[in-house]
């Protein structure tokens, strides 16, 4: 027993504390900018999208909102599985 050099896995939790720290600036994130910019630019896409049927290059326009509209949702999925901001 306690014959070694010492080069092996260890169990501890070290390899978490980097998780929960993204985790923390994910949800800085989606409560200072992604919650406050949907909110201000979901009216913009309710406003066009009934006239997006009428006008096609209008769809594009209305998929680019929307994409800004789920920036909560992608923010706290990030949150959630303790993703790095770049990579």
């Amino acid at each position: 027993m306690g014959a070694g050099d010492g080069a092996g896995e260890g169990s501890g939790k070290g390899g978490l504390c980097p998780g929960l720290l993204w985790a923390v600036l994910w949800f800085l994130i989606f409560w200072f900018l992604g919650w406050p910019i949907a909110f201000f630019i979901a009216w913009l896409y309710v406003f066009l999208l009934p006239f997006s049927a009428c006008i096609e290059p209008l769809k594009g326009v209305c998929d680019a909102i929307l994409k800004v509209v789920q920036l909560p949702l992608t923010c706290i999925e990030n949150m959630i599985a303790m993703k790095p901001l770049c990579g």
